[in-house]
C-alpha cells in the first residue's frame, strides 16, 4: 500500500490535470514548447480582466491584473500545461530560483539523455553542465540535467530506461511518462 492509499486525501482524486505557469511572452513561449520541446498546442483563452475584485478573489492576483492570454499545451504522455501571459501592477518579472519559495522546474522524460542534450545545445539553449548519472541511493539508474527556456525558466531532462533503485524496495511506483498506467 502506498502512503497516498493509507491516508485520506481528496475524495475522487485521479491525478494531475495540468500545471499552470506564467511567461513573459505567450507567443514566444508557445513557439518554444511546440517547436523545440515538441508539445502539442491546443486552444487559446483570454484576455481576462475584471472591474471589481474578481481577479483578487478568484486568482489571488492584483484586482487590476489582466490575463492577456492563456494557451493549453500537452507534451507526450505528461500533464497538460496552462501557459499564461499576465499584465499586472507591480508585477515581479524576476524568475524564482529553485531555492526560493515558489521556486519550481518542469522535468521532461527522454529515452536517450545524450541525444536529447545534444539536441538542446544545437537549438542554442543553456544546458547547466553535463548530465548527472545517479549510481547510489533510491534514484540510482536515473540521469538528469537542467536547462533553461529562452526566458530563463528552469527545465530538466530525466531518463531512467532501466528503472530506479527504489523499485526494488517499494511496491508502489512513481508515475512514469512511458508507462502512465503503472
Amino acid at each position: 500500500m502506498t502512503e497516498q492509499q493509507a491516508g485520506q486525501g481528496i475524495p475522487g482524486l485521479c491525478g494531475t490535470d495540468h500545471i499552470g505557469f506564467t511567461v513573459p511572452n505567450l507567443d514566444e513561449a508557445v513557439a518554444f514548447f511546440r517547436d523545440v520541446i515538441g508539445c502539442e498546442v491546443f486552444y487559446p483563452m483570454g484576455p481576462i480582466s475584471a472591474d471589481d475584485d474578481w481577479m483578487k478573489r478568484r486568482l489571488n492576483v492584483d484586482p487590476r491584473a489582466c490575463i492577456k492570454g492563456i494557451r493549453l499545451l500537452r507534451c507526450g504522455n505528461g500533464s497538460n500545461f496552462e501557459v499564461f501571459e499576465y499584465e499586472a501592477p507591480e508585477q515581479t518579472r524576476e524568475l524564482p530560483r529553485n531555492s526560493d519559495i515558489g521556486g519550481h522546474h518542469l522535468a521532461f522524460y527522454v529515452d536517450d539523455m545524450e541525444q536529447a542534450v545534444a539536441y538542446l545545445r544545437r537549438h542554442g539553449l543553456t544546458v547547466l553542465g553535463d548530465p548527472e548519472y545517479k549510481t547510489l541511493g533510491p534514484s540510482a539508474g536515473e540521469a538528469w540535467v537542467y536547462f533553461l527556456a529562452p526566458w530563463g525558466m528552469q527545465l530538466e531532462l530525466v531518463s531512467y530506461p532501466e528503472g530506479k533503485a527504489y523499485e526494488k524496495e517499494y511496491r508502489g511506483r512513481l508515475w512514469h511518462a512511458k508507462f502512465p498506467g503503472d
